[in-house]
């Protein structure tokens, strides 16, 4: 083992890998207990499924309009593109490498890879992945209430009334708490059969999805005056670069794209074999993923910019309204693509096959989500069908304070979008702590049998670029808001530097007092043997003292 690393990896654990280029059979399981992805395009659209979604369609135009400039708003894609070379792809292929290897949740998997003391860790990127599941189930409630509604009800003709459509709905009746129900329910419906079920959803609602995405986009294209909008949105506006809320954003977003640093793809890696190529789906994924969220932005601006200039309107009063669609400009593509379809002459058709494809993309994405918090609790030893049940329970409850008040939704959204990048450090420490290099042999390189070779250049990312980035994001954010005399950073607002504060740190207290009681009290009540996880068949008599420290068990310095 390098030198690098505590090595925390032993036989006992059954974690050491034979050569298996040489023929050697490996010890750890090949297949996952609850099966494998049967098909490499069933696969591949499963992973995109996980990615694609309301975050391409909703959240991403809605973030780059409210941190463009008034020149325009191709700062933004700047650094959302960077950030997807330099943070979401090498988070993606820790994820894929980890879950492929130990074939858990992430919990199990710091447990395993570095000891029981850092199974918090893992906790803390399955309770953010929670905490964005709450709120993301009422968005695709949305999806699903504008499915229904222009089947029975015509497309609006401007802003002022599809934006009156939003405001009923969303703020001011209850239909979006049996949304966000419908929605919770039928992503754990998708995920009770397991891989399986997975698998067969994504390979029908993906492709529809991005036929119907592309139909839309083109058709958008078309519009006249949409020029002015693709103008704005790939123009810059350099003095924005010195709001570190846009990097925050920026950074955020491309991980809530792509599904980074969240635990998602721990989990679907699990159901994967060292025949998947992950460095090759950790690359061309996300960036096909991307392509679809700048399409989105696209159509998005167009519209805006073609209905408003065809209006009169000139470029200051139109970027406005491009930031102000609803509270926190959540309604931008409710309220504007309606308006998009009435502008075709079979518009509301299109429109409704719209919503259907954006529902059945959400959902796939949603799926993702609930497998992860799931397949956690089955690692735990729960029957799969009862965890998701307390899964979709727990998240209904939840999730209807984000259903009720808007402006809990908007703080959660921020909050935890942000907490993306904490977990993306999480997953560094992972690595790191193991060995940079032991990591990218063992667990990528030297375990997969087709695949791309991972560079030198992804241990340097991983092991200084990257937790650079996120310190100096946090710390760049924290510093600016609190020196910002507009701003009151210290109260509980929808987007205050207090407001993540109390709730991060919160989270970690309650994960850390768990994990102490899980080392200190629960681990030495409990046979050597159950320590090491063996079977019952294997643990004879022994007349040897029991360990003062049950993790000299576990870990074995090489």
């Amino acid at each position: 083992m390098s030198s690098e690393s505590p090595a925390p990896l032993t036989e006992l654990t059954s974690l050491n890998v034979a050569d298996h280029k040489d023929g050697v059979s490996d010890s750890r399981d090949e297949v996952s207990p609850h099966g494998t992805f049967k098909y490499r395009i069933g696969l591949i659209l499963s992973c995109i499924g996980c990615m694609v979604g309301t975050g391409n369609i909703w959240r991403f135009p809605r973030i780059a309009a409210n941190n463009s400039g008034d020149e325009g708003a191709l700062q933004f894609l700047i650094l959302w593109t960077l950030f997807l070379f330099i943070w979401s792809i090498p988070m993606l292929v820790i994820e894929y490498a980890v879950g492929r290897y130990i074939k858990k949740t992430p919990v199990q998997v710091y447990k395993e890879l570095l000891g029981p003391r850092n199974t918090w860790c893992g906790g803390w990127i399955v309770l953010v992945d929670l905490a964005i599941t709450c709120y993301y189930t009422v968005v695709l409630g949305w999806c699903f209430y504008y499915l229904f509604y222009y089947i029975a009800n015509p497309l609006p003709t401007d802003e002022v009334g599809s934006e009156t459509i939003f405001n009923e709905f969303a703020k001011e009746s209850s239909w979006p708490i049996l949304t966000h129900g419908i929605a919770i329910i039928s992503a754990g419906v998708t995920i009770s059969w397991g891989v399986k079920s997975i698998e067969l959803v994504n390979s029908i609602i993906v492709p529809i999805f991005l036929i119907i995405i592309l139909i839309s986009f083109i058709w958008s294209m078309t519009l006249p005056y949409a020029n002015t909008g693709l103008k704005y949105l790939f123009t810059p506006d350099w003095k924005e670069f010195s709001n570190p809320r846009l990097w925050v954003d920026a950074a955020s977003q491309n991980a809530w794209d792509t599904g980074a640093a969240a635990g998602l793809f721990v989990a679907y890696a699990s159901y994967m074999t060292r025949e998947n190529g992950i460095v090759r789906y950790a690359f061309t994924i996300p960036i096909c993923n991307n392509l679809v969220s700048l399409v989105c932005g696209m159509m998005t601006f167009a519209t805006v910019f073609a209905v408003q200039t065809e209006k009169g309107l000139n470029q200051s009063n139109i970027v406005s309204l491009l930031r102000d669609s609803g509270e926190a400009n959540t309604g931008l593509t409710f309220i504007w693509i309606p308006i998009l379809y009435s502008t075709m002459d079979a518009g509301r058709v299109l429109a409704v096959l719209f919503f259907l494809a954006l529902s059945f993309a959400g959902l796939s994405s949603l799926a993702a989500n609930v497998e992860l918090v799931s397949k956690t609790l089955v690692d735990f030893g729960l029957n799969r069908k009862f965890a998701v049940l307390i899964v979709v329970i727990f998240v209904f409850c939840v999730g209807c304070l984000n259903a009720t008040y808007m402006d809990f939704l908007i703080n959660q959204d921020f909050v935890w979008g942000f907490a993306l990048i904490i977990s993306g450090l999480v997953f560094q420490y992972l690595v790191i702590r193991y060995g940079t290099t032991q990591f990218r042999s063992k667990l990528i390189n030297d375990y997969s049998t087709d695949d791309w070779y991972l560079p030198k250049i992804w241990e340097w990312i991983v092991k200084y670029l990257a937790p650079v980035e996120a310190l100096f994001l946090i710390l760049w954010f924290a510093i600016n808001g609190i020196t910002d005399n507009s701003a009151s950073w210290y109260t509980f607002g929808r987007e205050t530097l207090m407001s993540c504060l109390v709730q991060w740190l919160g989270l970690i207290l309650i994960l850390n007092v768990i994990n102490t009681v899980y080392v200190f009290w629960y681990l030495p009540r409990r046979t050597p043997y159950d320590v090491l996880d063996l079977p019952e068949s294997d643990a004879k008599p022994t007349k040897c003292a029991r360990p003062a420290n049950p993790e000299d068990f576990m870990e074995t310095k090489h």
